[in-house]
């Protein structure tokens, strides 16, 4: 089991590249600021454990919104392409199923290991106002059990300037698809 927590070091060392990139994007979070998002970071450790599991994994993890009545800060990875963290099925039951050729394991597991969340397809298309994302990979997105229950799963991806919303096998994986992950703080 991984320890969930950083040195003192790996912290500062991330909270200067999340401080780099938060100043860098602004159009992301409008009248937020820094200091504030850093103070919390601070007092969760865990979460902040979390960002360096997503930035590890070249998410390039960002505040994307605040909730006022929660006092919470939404973070998105914010890569340009898919992280990487791809060839996954969609979930446990989809990787068990697979006769042969399993993949190294499966986005649903892979996320709670890391302590974030995968996007809802709404939290996708939010993400996708903010830019343009997965214009040469896709990502699996949080799959409606109708649709899992009949062995399928959604994922999205950014085609002629256009959000497409598809389905696979959730036991399909390929090296172009992988993972968004959400985290709250």
């Amino acid at each position: 089991m991984k320890k969930k927590s950083l040195t003192p070091e790996q912290s500062e060392a991330l909270l200067k590249v999340l401080q780099t990139r938060f100043e860098k994007n602004m159009n992301r979070h409008k009248g937020l600021k820094w200091k504030k998002i850093q103070t919390k970071l601070e007092a969760n450790p865990e979460k902040l454990w979390s960002l360096n599991e997503m930035e590890e994994t070249e998410g390039e993890p960002d505040v994307v919104d605040y909730n006022q009545k929660t006092d919470e800060y939404l973070f998105f990875d914010c890569s340009p392409e898919s992280p990487k963290r791809r060839s996954l099925c969609y979930d446990y039951l989809a990787w068990e199923s697979r006769k042969a050729n399993k993949p190294e394991s499966n986005a649903i597991d892979k996320a709670f290991e890391m302590g974030i969340e995968i996007l809802t397809e709404e939290q996708y298309r939010k993400l996708q106002e903010l830019g343009k994302f997965d214009q040469k990979t896709s990502s699996w997105v949080q799959t409606p059990s109708a649709i899992r229950e009949h062995g399928g799963a959604v994922f999205c991806d950014r085609r002629y300037n256009t959000v497409f919303y598809y389905h696979n096998g959730a036991d399909s994986y390929y090296a172009a698809r992988g993972f968004r992950g959400s985290l709250k703080v």
